[in-house]
């Protein structure tokens, strides 16, 4: 059987086929490179090596921004040269020695110098959600920890380089509804938040804010917290109706820093996110969800529309998280936020992988492709799909073997229902995964000289 000439392709992303799903069904989504970052939490045991984590991201993903949860020497070195913005963070804990401005400008020497030439450092976060915490101690040196920072910082010429912030729950709020009454917790408004706030305006620096419709939602305000069509909520103050749970978040927040006198402040979100999973008969926790909370979420902060009270921006964003954390306590939506597997497989399909292909026609043809390799029964099948590394001369082999046996690769061709994506991964895949199951998916029928690999997790599923 003679294979159309339109097999040939460019040298490619080297991802297997359900990374290349993943890629596709908004890849034409404008805007999202360079507004979307994600949070890179490490409490578990199962996770990749930094180092692997990085090249993935850069490789593989439209994601350029990167907060760390602590200032670990081997991740930073990770991410050097890749050019990926990386964000660090102190714990809490650290807060009152950073009041001795000589323990700051040690901190800098020690975990911020040594990197700051190759790798991207673009911010400092002095704790996380410090005022939620009620410690005292914490929250009455936060601001004078982030100025010696600060100092320490402009003794190495990098205070125009990297930027001193600190994220905040929403706790800090008294009032939120309606968003326009948005108003700071007394004391902390007055005594902790306007001198922060001075500090960010003189520095350039962003307020952090970790919004999480998630926390808010119920099913009565489902719609509103995942963007669906809803009836709105309407602020009598302003004549304004807000469509969803997270431009009403972002604008209390908006009003509440208005109250105190300060408008040019860019706001950040710095944490946002939905589970995967729960607890058993927990509602609103699912895979179908999180992907539609993720995705809508992108969407939104990178179209340019703004919130009602901040309209025509943008918002740089920071999802929760990277990966799954199997070590971390409390419920089991708390293990769960993350958007891939430890082996760099997608959770769902929220489109941040980067394009090879931007055709309207891509998701009805790859769910033909689905229920084509799917078993006529529905029944749970393995998986043969190619392999990371896998080069498109080798897979152009594996294409040409399969449909030279007579397998029916019609389906592939131009005008076949599985022939977008038109990429030799994609019609490798297929023809590879076509012979595996021809043969009666023995593990060495998706060898293809190791270039196949096998999965049980049902491509369908990255189709919500």
């Amino acid at each position: 059987m003679s294979i159309p000439s339109n097999f040939k392709f460019n040298r490619l992303i080297q991802l297997p086929l359900l990374v290349l799903i993943f890629s596709t069904n908004f890849s034409f989504i404008a805007g999202l490179e360079g507004s979307i970052g994600v949070n890179y939490g490490t409490v578990a045991d199962n996770l990749p090596p930094p180092s692997k984590v990085a090249r993935f991201l850069l490789d593989s993903t439209i994601i350029n921004r990167v907060r760390f949860f602590d200032a670990n020497s081997t991740m930073l070195s990770a991410f050097a040269g890749t050019g990926i913005e990386t964000t660090v963070t102190l714990p809490n804990e650290q807060i009152p020695n950073l009041t001795n401005l000589s323990f700051a400008q040690e901190w800098v020497k020690v975990n911020v110098v040594p990197h700051a030439r190759l790798t991207k450092i673009v911010r400092i976060l002095v704790g996380n959600e410090v005022l939620s915490t009620g410690n005292k101690l914490f929250i009455s040196n936060l601001v004078p920890s982030m100025q010696n920072l600060h100092t320490a910082l402009v003794g190495e010429n990098l205070d125009r380089q990297i930027k001193i912030s600190t994220p905040h729950s929403l706790g800090i709020l008294s009032t939120s509804s309606p968003p326009s009454t948005g108003k700071f917790r007394q004391g902390y408004d007055t005594y902790i938040l306007k001198p922060l706030l001075s500090f960010l305006k003189a520095t350039n620096s962003p307020f952090m804010i970790n919004p999480y419709p998630f926390f808010g939602c119920s099913e009565e305000t489902s719609d509103y917290a995942l963007f669906r069509p809803n009836l709105g909520v309407f602020d009598q103050n302003t004549k304004l109706t807000y469509a969803n749970m997270l431009d009403a978040q972002l604008d209390a927040v908006f009003s509440a820093i208005k109250r105190l006198g300060f408008i040019n402040i860019d706001i950040v979100i710095a944490e946002t996110g939905w589970p995967s999973k729960g607890d058993t008969g927990q509602t609103g926790v699912d895979v179908k969800i999180a992907s539609e909370y993720n995705m809508k979420l992108m969407r939104h902060v990178s179209s340019g529309i703004g919130t009602p009270l901040m309209p025509n921006r943008t918002f740089e964003t920071y999802i929760f998280g990277l990966f799954n954390e199997d070590l971390k306590p409390g419920p089991i939506c708390e293990r769960n936020f993350g958007l891939f597997e430890p082996d760099f497989t997608p959770m769902y399909n929220i489109g941040i992988l980067k394009p090879m292909v931007a055709n309207d026609a891509n998701v009805a043809n790859i769910q033909h492709y689905t229920r084509h390799v799917q078993g006529s029964n529905g029944e749970n099948l393995n998986w043969c799909l190619t392999k990371i590394g896998a080069k498109d001369e080798e897979l152009q082999r594996n294409l040409d073997y399969v449909c030279g046996l007579g397998l029916d690769c019609r389906p592939i061709q131009e005008g076949g229902p599985c022939f977008y994506p038109n990429t030799v991964w994609a019609h490798a895949a297929y023809a590879m995964n076509k012979y595996y199951q021809a043969m009666g998916r023995n593990e060495f029928d998706c060898d293809f000289k190791q270039t196949g690999s096998i999965t049980n997790m049902d491509p369908s599923m990255l189709f919500i």
